[in-house]
């Protein structure tokens, strides 16, 4: 089978499309044939090993862990494992990689018990791909943070992938939502729900007097610090940064609301599978209105 494989850590043109083994099931996994997947901060940090840290993990001098890279996907189950009970072959599926990574490929090998589910009946296979890290994130921290309803939450970074899931989530909830993203973001953040929206080219965390419940660093980039003097008396402050682990039936849980229409991914640019390399560069210097959200088809 075709793959993105990198062997050394770098720039985007160390992906290089070669032939690998297609792989086979084992009991109790699923073969998918891959129809979708995205580029992630994890994939193109991966690929950089930035942060260094990251070489610890994967290979201090190159990758050894990790070499296909690709953190969600969707597809069509192909195979199953003889003791796979909960899916079948045909089944349109999407699902999240995990630390294995692998999406970028055109098979995938995934436990049936992980986080992997159905797809949604009003989502394509593009739509669906965009789905299960930043969404099941988003529900990870929400929940972590107990919303109920009208609660005031602050999202920073409202326009990028965990962001954009959880204006939409924090609504669903019933919470009172004000996001922070750029100029050109504005009009989409509100069109997800957020009741104000404040764009950080204009006023910073410095300058904004209301107080909140919750304040959501969705992407890393607010320090509890700067953020602490926002908090009503018990409010909490959460980043992407903290762990969070995932549950089982998350991405169960993210389906029925987005068949609710209460959710949905939102995508920036569409990408053919032998164009990664590409869409990673994009990816990486942030000129994408939408983070986390590129997808590629390659089929």
């Amino acid at each position: 089978m075709k793959a993105f494989v990198f062997k050394k850590y770098g720039r985007p043109d160390v992906l290089k499309l070669t032939d690998v083994p297609k792989p086979a099931p084992m009991e109790n996994e699923v073969l998918i044939k891959i129809f979708a997947t995205t580029v992630t901060a994890g994939d193109w940090r991966m690929r950089k090993a930035d942060p260094f840290v990251i070489r610890f993990y994967n290979g201090l001098f190159k990758p050894k862990k990790v070499n296909i890279l690709g953190f969600e996907i969707s597809g069509i189950i192909e195979e199953i494992g003889k003791k796979v009970d909960k899916f079948s072959i045909g089944d349109k599926v999407f699902a999240s990689c995990g630390m294995k990574f692998g999406g970028y490929s055109e098979y995938k090998c995934l436990s049936q018990i992980g986080p992997i589910a159905i797809i949604p009946k009003n989502l394509n296979f593009v739509e669906a791909a965009a789905v299960p890290v930043g969404a099941c994130t988003a529900v990870r921290f929400l929940r972590k943070a107990e919303i109920k309803k009208e609660n005031k939450i602050l999202i920073y970074g409202a326009s990028g992938s965990v962001g954009t899931y959880s204006v939409q989530l924090a609504k669903y909830y019933g919470a009172n939502v004000t996001g922070i993203c750029s100029t050109t973001n504005i009009d989409m953040v509100k069109s997800l729900g957020a009741d104000k929206v404040i764009d950080y080219t204009k006023k910073n965390l410095s300058n904004i007097d209301e107080k909140y419940d919750v304040v959501f660093d969705a992407v890393g980039k607010a320090s509890k610090s700067k953020c602490k003097k926002l908090l009503n008396p018990g409010g909490i402050y959460f980043s992407v940064m903290d762990s969070s682990k995932n549950k089982v039936g998350d991405l169960e849980f993210v389906k029925k609301i987005i068949e609710k229409e209460k959710l949905k991914p939102v995508i920036d640019k569409i990408y053919k599978f032998d164009e990664i390399p590409i869409a990673h560069k994009y990816v990486e210097k942030f000129h994408k209105k939408v983070n986390y959200h590129i997808q590629f088809i390659p089929h």
